[in-house]
């Protein structure tokens, strides 16, 4: 046996002990007995820490509370370890939302100053915000948006005192954000590709240079609260008003929204919670008979782990906080034939779970140290007003058992190992480009997503040749044998998308990578070769054949995927061929349909359709495609036929061939203004949400959009205006008779 084989024999025989060292099982706790009535009274952060249940070696650690932090939303933290936390404080102050809307909120910076793992200096850092809800530390900046805004503000601290004292718009959107706070765009998430992605709102933005780059998306997934990448970039969206806990993961937003059914495991959206949940917005259909939550409903905050201290096998797990239900599932994410496919990691179980009635986990996030943070807004109510009005179900319970009264506190908490030590605070923002180079290959994703952008920040091309050196490796798998902990295939992904952000795009680069050992890094590669698609380049095409049909089924996607960017004959010609190798394969058969389309985009179409409208018409109606896919796609989907639930009953009755939309124009206008409550045609859908702080012309907009798609005619802004003022002073949602009696009078 020749010398390198035996070495390679040996590398793999010790690679393979090494990975079962560390392997983990974990041990579900012994479920306890279900309470069914819990009490509703505040416990301090020690004594609700006693109410969580985790798997066998899994502790909480607290990490701050109240009085520190007050009703805390999202956190993130700087390159040094800094915890930046938003603060709603004025969410739900009481059953009906009163003084929701007053500016003076706040984002606290906490530090950790003694490396023990808890907060203990904190300052405010910035003051008298309206509902911050999107924070996203830079270099020596905060990146932040408001409820109601989709503006960007950047704010500095320049003289050290951990308060801004610098603030300057970078991004500016005449519009306002209209609907139910809830349904607000949430995430600033730098993503792999070096866009900045947020929910709903269907533009990208790229921050260098000390400029904002703006991008739009045509059919990007929406979601609501939270959004998560794994290691490629796949972003992970849910969705609370459509009681879906995760989806859009298939592949990167910029090829659009995917969401193929089989994603989610059989059982997947059944919930395990330990406590009775009386205050669900569905009511008694929504509980088993232990009065137990039987279905995912508040879902937000979802994070996929990929931090380095806690097991192994916890990485790349997606954890979805599930606030209603007081717990946070932890899913396995596999890849079954090139479909990613969810499963709960146990039986009939959580990953965490708490009998606290006060316990409201909203985000799930991979900290700097490698264990998971969960942000707790711990409080009684955690739906918004337009759910808790009179004549729903959820008021009196929420009456009964005194929750409105539970407000003003909040808890951030870690989960760590007991066989394992968290790292202590990172000091990644005084060092130079060429010192964060070495970080790109950290076991902690947050470590080589944090060096990725300071990076790129710095935009310091000095670094060049070496990034292009450690790309142009061919190690794959075997790092941990030489000394280092780095995964130096997902470390070459870094270097080239690090190089894509400093504006170089090797072509040599490129096509050298398409035959590296590691099959994220060939992937990578042809994303990148989609520059020269879009400009024409052939040369490619000869490796890209032989891509297709790459062992590997996400390179051959990836090939399917980005095809789409050539106009040539020859990559319709590929397409061609795999639509016909991969006709039995979803996931490639999709991407490769989708790509033969090309510019045939459901925007394109709905033009079409309405070219031969006036001018005026025409704006509205495109303006109201764009309000209804930051909106109402929640409930009513891209195709306005109702989202449906994995049992195949719909989250919101269809709109088209709707005998309410294509009817009476003030009456429909209505039903957004205040809202609709009751069976529709005999069934229920729960609650149709108040639109009113919207003004006339976003409401005529969305309803002229929809009315279009039903072969109707548009609506004007005085129409919905008219309604506004019969609808003045009336708080409560309409009911279907009442609405019909109302037109009976008027006729």
């Amino acid at each position: 046996m020749k010398l390198n084989q035996s070495l390679f024999l040996l590398i793999t025989i010790a690679t393979i002990f090494s990975c079962k060292q560390k392997e983990y099982v974990d041990e579900i706790y012994e479920k306890p007995e279900i309470i069914k009535e819990a009490s509703s009274k505040f416990l301090s952060p020690e004594e609700s820490m006693k109410t969580f249940y985790l798997p066998k070696g899994y502790k909480v650690e607290l990490v701050a509370s109240e009085p520190m932090i007050d009703e805390p939303i999202t956190i993130a933290w700087d390159g040094n370890g800094k915890m930046y936390v938003a603060e709603m404080n004025t969410y739900m102050q009481d059953l009906d939302g009163t003084g929701t809307n007053r500016s003076v909120s706040k984002i606290k910076l906490l530090i950790d100053t003694d490396g023990d793992g808890k907060m203990d200096k904190s300052t405010v850092f910035i003051d008298s915000l309206m509902l911050p809800r999107m924070i996203l530390p830079l270099e020596n900046e905060l990146i932040v948006n408001e409820t109601y805004s989709y503006d960007l503000w950047s704010y500095k601290d320049t003289d050290g005192d951990g308060v801004a004292d610098k603030k300057e718009r970078v991004y500016y959107n005449e519009n306002r954000r209209g609907g139910n706070l809830e349904h607000q765009q949430s995430g600033l998430l730098w993503n792999l590709d070096n866009w900045v992605y947020t929910t709903y709102n269907p533009v990208r933005f790229k921050f260098k240079k000390g400029k904002v780059v703006v991008d739009s998306l045509d059919n990007m997934p929406s979601g609501q609260w939270g959004l998560s990448q794994d290691d490629m970039g796949n972003m992970y969206y849910s969705s609370a008003g459509s009681e879906n806990p995760a989806y859009g993961f298939q592949q990167p937003a910029a090829y659009g929204d995917y969401t193929p059914e089989g994603r989610l495991s059989e059982g997947f959206i059944e919930p395990w919670p330990i406590v009775g949940t009386p205050d669900v917005q569905g009511g008694p259909k929504r509980l088993r008979e232990d009065g137990t939550l039987n279905h995912f409903t508040g879902v937000a905050g979802q994070e996929i782990f990929r931090g380095h201290k806690l097991p192994p096998s916890t990485y790349g797990d997606l954890f979805i906080p599930e606030p209603v239900g007081r717990l946070i599932r932890r899913a396995k994410v596999r890849v079954e034939d090139g479909k990613k496919v969810l499963y709960n990691a146990y039986d009939e179980a959580e990953f965490m779970a708490s009998t606290d009635l006060n316990f409201r986990p909203t985000q799930a996030k991979t900290g700097p140290d490698g264990a998971l943070y969960i942000v707790d807004m711990y409080r009684g109510i955690i739906q918004e007003s337009n759910w808790t009005k009179k004549g729903s179900m959820i008021r009196p319970v929420i009456e009964r058992k005194g929750l409105d009264k539970n407000i003003g506190k909040g808890r951030i908490y870690r989960i760590v190992h007991e066989d394992i030590t968290p790292d202590k605070a990172p000091e990644l923002l005084d060092k130079n480009a060429s010192e964060l180079v070495e970080y790109l290959g950290h076991p902690n994703g947050w470590y080589r997503d944090t060096a990725q952008k300071l990076i790129i920040l710095k935009d310091d091309q000095s670094v060049i040749p070496e990034l292009k050196e450690i790309a142009l490796d061919n190690t794959s798998f075997f790092g941990n044998l030489f000394g280092t902990d780095k995964d130096l295939g997902i470390e070459r992904v870094h270097a080239l998308w690090t190089l894509e952000g400093l504006g170089i795009v090797d072509k040599e680069l490129v096509k050298a990578k398409f035959t590296d050992k590691d099959p994220r890094v060939r992937l990578t590669a042809i994303r990148l070769s989609e520059n020269f698609l879009k400009e024409g380049a052939t040369d490619l095409f000869s490796d890209l054949e032989v891509l297709a049909k790459d062992n590997t089924i996400d390179v051959a996607n990836q090939v399917a995927l980005s095809l789409r960017y050539s106009k040539d004959k020859k990559a319709t010609e590929i397409l061609n061929t795999m639509l016909e190798n991969y006709s039995e394969n979803e996931i490639v058969f999709h991407a490769v349909k989708e790509s033969l389309k090309k510019d045939d985009s459901k925007l394109s179409q709905l033009k079409t359709a309405i070219s031969n409208r006036s001018l005026g018409d025409k704006q509205s109606i495109l303006r109201g495609y764009d309000a209804y896919k930051q909106l109402c796609i929640t409930c009513h989907g891209p195709d306005l036929k109702g989202v449906p639930t994995e049992d195949g009953t719909l989250i919101a009755p269809t709109l088209l061939g709707s005998a309410r939309v294509k009817g009476d124009k003030g009456t429909l206008s209505k039903i957004l203004l205040n809202g609709l409550i009751g069976p529709i045609e005999g069934k229920e859908y729960g609650i149709m949400m108040a639109l009113k702080s919207n003004d006339d012309k976003w409401i005529a907009d969305v309803l002229s959009y929809v009315r279009v798609l039903n072969n109707e005619d548009g609506v004007h802004k005085r129409v919905v205006g008219n309604a506004r003022k019969q609808s003045e002073g009336r708080e409560d949602y309409w009911t279907l008779e009442e609405l019909e009696a109302l037109e009976k009078k008027q006729k």
